[in-house]
């Protein structure tokens, strides 16, 4: 479980988010959804330790950000917007050295990569270095570098930007696959997104919650019950001139 309460982050005099809080339940896909610098990569950062917050604070599994940063880091599996690969290694070779930096050896090691090379659908690049693969199994091979610990939670910074229909199905569908155990969080500004895959949304503009819960819910919160996703994201930030 994911529970973020009153994060602020400041840079200098701009305020990427304003009090932001909210919850992520295990057996749960939720999506951040916003506007292309509304504040969600920043809150991806904060959850990951990568920054810490101006003010409030978030935990993982009840592990605090702030006061035990190492065991946050432990719990999760985190896939960045820009996915970190080592160019000159092939598949196998950069997991392998992922997986080892997360602690794992021997026959657990062997297991793992035997899982995300075929969760991940990786077999036929796995002897391919990094820098010869195409956008889709790129993506691929940064979802299985979260993976390959097994983590109970999982951070997906717009996982399908810059695929096409069918590499984006086939990442929504992997997705979809590992929620069982685990509480996924993922960004993204592409309404299909959301509607395809998340469980709840949370909305966040400017750096503020503009409004969390089910599609339903927030319909109902606008006073449009059964609207679409679409309709409630324009009912909710046309007032602030994000949408005419």
């Amino acid at each position: 479980m994911i529970d973020v309460d009153q994060l602020t982050m400041r840079y200098g005099h701009v305020l990427a988010l304003d009090r932001v809080s909210f919850q992520a339940k295990p057996g749960e896909i939720l999506g951040l959804l916003g506007p292309n610098g509304a504040g969600k990569s920043t809150a991806m950062r904060i959850l990951t330790t990568y920054l810490y917050p101006s003010a409030g604070t978030a935990t993982v599994h009840g592990a605090d950000i702030i006061k035990d940063s190492v065991k946050v880091r432990q719990l999760i599996g985190y896939l960045p917007e820009s996915v970190p690969l080592y160019g000159y290694m092939n598949v196998e070779e950069y997991l392998r050295f992922v997986g080892a930096a997360r602690g794992l050896s021997g026959a657990r090691l062997k297991e793992r990569l035997k899982w995300v090379m075929e969760s991940c659908q990786l077999r036929k690049v796995w002897k391919q270095p990094a820098s010869e693969l195409s956008k889709g199994y790129g993506q691929r091979v940064g979802l299985a570098q979260a993976l390959i610990h097994d983590p109970k939670v999982l951070i997906l910074d717009e996982p399908t930007s810059g695929l096409d229909p069918i590499q984006i199905l086939s990442i929504r569908s992997l997705i979809k696959s590992l929620v069982q155990d685990k509480t996924i969080v993922f960004s993204t500004h592409i309404l299909q997104e959301v509607e395809a895959l998340a469980d709840r949304i949370v909305i966040i503009n400017e750096g503020k919650l503009v409004a969390s819960g089910t599609r339903e819910e927030l319909s109902r919160k606008v006073g449009k019950p059964g609207a679409s996703l679409e309709d409630v994201f324009i009912t909710l930030l046309a007032p602030q001139g994000v949408v005419e």
